[in-house]
């Protein structure tokens, strides 16, 4: 690449070929530099020496035919390989992206009651948040809980929640996604059990666990277990979906939290990819054909600022991953090739100074989203740097993507930017940063080695210095916080969550505790700690078992702590 602000050399500007004839687009781009651009250069400079994309990468003034870009091959047609523009073939033209807004709070009757309100108003699949608690593995009535039960999500303890959740909802038509990780074999249970209870058989569930635990120890740092006996229990989960729940995808390899704990967007993509490797690797060793496994593997991308930056990680990641499964794992089925994402608009680009400005920050993200082909996709609410959404807000996020799938025209062709010179160079440029980190952490050992020694960590870690300091310096302007701030009180209507969740779900962990069988309660439990510390024997059963016998939430997590152990991070500086 050339500096950003360098005119072009003689070396790519002088109008010659190989075969000694004249260039007509380098004579154009020559004449072009000398006559046009030098005389404004002259007359004024351009606003910095150095344009970059929000993550760092050059960017050169004009990208011409010349440029360095992917040729047809690379990009083909959208849904075959390598599937640059798309895993369908006709894409928004034959269905839009499902749109879900990422709900929870309080009780689990308070956010029944919001599912209800988002599917009435146009909301085409639930996403559940879960609380602080229930992501740490605790119950409601722990002394660690005080203080944070319902306040970040919803609470679940116990089966009997998962049931109030999901009452009167369509389980069989309605798909789910659950951000939950650490424990997520025991939420996944829960859900698929409350579905038994309604009449939907296991096979007729559809949607998405996250699950991914391996972006916990990079990226977000809600873990349970040491990494290898957790990627053990994903491993459980990816064996027991493929043979029991084929509606189901069991992992959601989850660049988002890596996004939001600073890292860049190549990091992003690379360290996602990478987790994505490790489960797919971790799921052959265990003996399951990857064709059996990996049609129903999805991904979860952040979508941040730079608006043309996303578009290419997404259109990089489809490419990468299409090459890694056929060329690393040997995958024979199409759909095993393909990468199908969510996407959510960037949470840390939301500031809780003119909070209204985040409504154009989510839109411009959003639609980075779906021009990158996302099937899925959540709208930040204006007001998520405050406090959890209130319903006003929730409902502008939402009308945010029927906009864009009504009235912006977006959806009527496939990947419009294939064939940009900028794009495809900045596509290429993307995926070629994001193989360099593959090598790098094969170099490591693999990614539950590259944890172990703190190699994520460190990357993230940097990342986010620069930019913080790019804002603090004002090189990185962000609007309304140091640039057009404005010194006026900030104006939301608030959602307040009471300590009431805490009182009610207590209250009904007592009664459960009160009414169920010990010696049922106590063999199942022991059951769990025998299967878990076996090398071979899934732990799913089991803990279906132990859901069954009414064990709580935290009982099952230190049930497998009993064998596991906990985990602490070593400090990484």
């Amino acid at each position: 690449m050339t500096a950003s602000g360098a005119l072009p050399s003689p070396a790519t500007s002088r109008g010659s070929s190989r075969s000694g004839a004249r260039d007509p687009v380098a004579e154009a781009e020559r004449r072009w530099a000398e006559e046009v651009l030098r005389p404004a250069l002259a007359k004024g400079p351009e606003r910095k020496e150095e344009f970059t994309t929000l993550g760092g990468i050059p960017v050169q003034r004009v990208y011409t035919p010349r440029s360095p870009r992917s040729g047809f091959d690379r990009i083909g047609h959208p849904g075959q390989p390598p599937f640059t523009r798309g895993v369908h073939p006709t894409m928004y033209r034959g269905r839009l992206w499902s749109m879900r807004m990422f709900s929870g709070f309080g009780s689990p009757e308070d956010t029944n009651r919001r599912f209800h309100y988002l599917l009435n108003h146009g909301e085409s699949g639930l996403s559940i948040a879960f609380d602080d608690p229930t992501l740490y593995g605790l119950d409601a009535d722990d002394p660690e809980s005080l203080g944070e039960v319902g306040k970040c999500g919803v609470n679940v303890s116990s089966l009997d929640d998962m049931r109030r959740l999901l009452a009167g909802i369509p389980l069989d038509r309605v798909t789910t996604s659950m951000t939950i990780n650490a424990p997520a074999n025991i939420l996944w249970g829960m859900y698929l059990l409350a579905g038994r209870a309604t009449g939907v058989p296991f096979g007729h569930l559809g949607g998405t666990t996250q699950n991914d635990i391996l972006k916990e120890y990079i990226a977000q740092k809600e873990f349970l277990y040491p990494p290898r006996a957790a990627l053990r229990l994903v491993t459980d989960t990816i064996e027991f979906a493929t043979r029991h729940t084929p509606r189901w995808n069991p992992v959601s390899i989850s660049g988002y939290h890596i996004r939001e704990a600073g890292s860049t967007a190549v990091q992003e993509l690379a360290f996602t990819l990478a987790d994505g490797r490790a489960y797919v690797a971790a799921a052959k060793e265990r003996g399951l054909d990857v064709d059996e496994f990996a049609p129903r593997l999805s991904f979860f991308f952040n979508a941040h600022n730079d608006f043309f930056e996303e578009i290419a990680k997404f259109r990089a990641a489809r490419r990468l991953w299409a090459r890694v499964m056929r060329e690393e794992f040997g995958a024979k089925k199409e759909r095993s090739l393909w990468l199908r994402f969510h996407t959510q608009t960037a949470g840390c680009s939301c500031t809780a100074q003119q909070p209204e400005l985040n409504v154009v920050r989510t839109t411009i993200q959003a639609l980075a989203g779906v021009l990158g082909g996302t099937q899925s996709l959540h709208t930040n609410s204006y007001d998520e740097a405050i406090q959890l959404p209130s319903e006003d807000a929730v409902r502008i996020a939402l009308r945010t993507q029927q906009i864009l799938a009504h009235e912006s025209g977006v959806a009527e062709t496939i990947d419009p930017f294939a064939g940009s010179y900028f794009v495809e160079w900045l596509t290429d440029t993307m995926e070629e940063e994001a193989q360099r980190y593959f090598d790098r952490i094969d170099e490591l050992g693999g990614v539950v080695a590259g944890i172990e020694r703190g190699f994520f960590q460190r990357e993230i870690q940097e990342a986010s210095f620069r930019y913080q300091r790019q804002v603090e310096t004002g090189t990185q302007k962000v609007v309304g916080v140091n640039a057009y701030a404005l010194d006026a009180p900030i104006r939301v209507p608030r959602l307040r969550i009471s300590e009431e969740a805490r009182r009610r779900q207590s209250r009904r962990l007592r009664a459960l505790r009160a009414r169920r069988d010990p010696a049922k309660h106590a063999r199942a439990l022991d059951r769990l700690r025998k299967i878990a510390g076996t090398d071979s024997e899934n732990t799913m059963p089991p803990v279906l078992e132990a859901l069954r016998a009414e064990a709580t939430l935290g009982e099952i997590v230190r049930a497998f702590q009993d064998v596991y152990g906990a985990y602490r991070e070593r400090s990484m500086y």
